[in-house]
């Protein structure tokens, strides 16, 4: 059947490749970033590109209303906008680590305030948040990133147990090591620490391990989570959590298991 979506962070990587499988599978797909120089690809498709930035309330306002103008209804928003801050606690400052939670959790929290009432309207939808491996685990130099994932676990937790009275779901995708732009954000964020940090060694193995992943076979294409988002979308009955991509089960597994020291030392055999 054909559904009414809303994307955030679709002009790159997972968001887009998934708008586009959607598109092509008739769904009507209203896909938001910052840059919608960068959608105009899905326009093409027949997609419709929107600029949004999920940290600017009347933009995010502006767009549902003009969802709901023209649809009357809004039947799958997919929470996906986010970019990953790294350095250690240390070195990076403040004013970053707020931004990092404005953009990861307070943007799904405020598109998805406005999306719900119209979701409760209809009494059905379904909300898929874009958490990752990392908000069940841990790496060195990603205390902003992963705090941040973990909110937006513990958010959607919260949220899925409110909106069942409503019939609405909410889906927590949780990607391992997928071939997007990450990477690169990860070492334009290290290029900006002083190369005097007391854990430039450590930033280096990183940033070494980082490359390799890159060139090697360390990342699963972004068409694992086109996959998996079509499997939700075209559910009546989806899974609570998908965790797909390279390393998401075992690494998750491990944390699970193993206990805390055991953990830290695989983590940093790696290092």
């Amino acid at each position: 059947m054909k559904k009414i979506i809303l994307i955030t962070g679709a002009s790159s990587g997972m968001g887009k490749e998934a708008a586009k499988a959607l598109i092509k599978q008739g769904h009507t797909v209203y896909a938001t970033a910052r840059r919608i120089n960068q959608m105009q690809d899905l326009k093409a498709l027949g997609g419709y590109p929107i600029q949004m930035d999920v940290t600017n309330e009347s933009e995010i306002e502006a767009t549902i209303n003009a969802i709901i103008r023209k649809e009357g209804k809004i039947d799958v928003l997919w929470n996906n906008a986010g970019f990953g801050l790294y350095g250690s606690v240390e070195d990076v400052s403040l004013d970053e680590a707020r931004r990092q939670f404005e953009v990861n959790v307070f943007g799904i929290a405020a598109v998805t305030q406005k999306v719900v009432p119209h979701m409760r309207k209809s009494n059905s939808g379904t909300i898929i948040n874009t958490s990752s491996m990392g908000g069940k685990m841990y790496f060195p130099m990603g205390a902003w990133y992963h705090a941040s994932k973990h909110a937006v676990e513990g958010l959607s937790d919260c949220l899925r147990l409110e909106l069942k009275a409503f019939n609405i779901k909410v889906v927590v995708l949780e990607p391992g090591f997928i071939a997007t732009e990450f990477g690169s954000v990860l070492l334009d964020n290290f290029s900006k620490i002083s190369k005097k940090s007391a854990y430039i060694n450590l930033m280096e193995k990183i940033v070494d391990g980082t490359k390799k992943s890159a060139e090697g076979n360390g990342s699963s294409n972004p068409s694992v989570i086109s996959d998996t988002i079509l499997k939700i979308v075209n559910s009546n009955n989806p899974k609570t959590r998908y965790r797909v991509g390279k390393f998401a089960k075992p690494m998750v597994w491990m944390r699970t298991y193993l206990g805390d020291k055991l953990f830290d030392k695989i983590v940093m055999s790696q290092m």
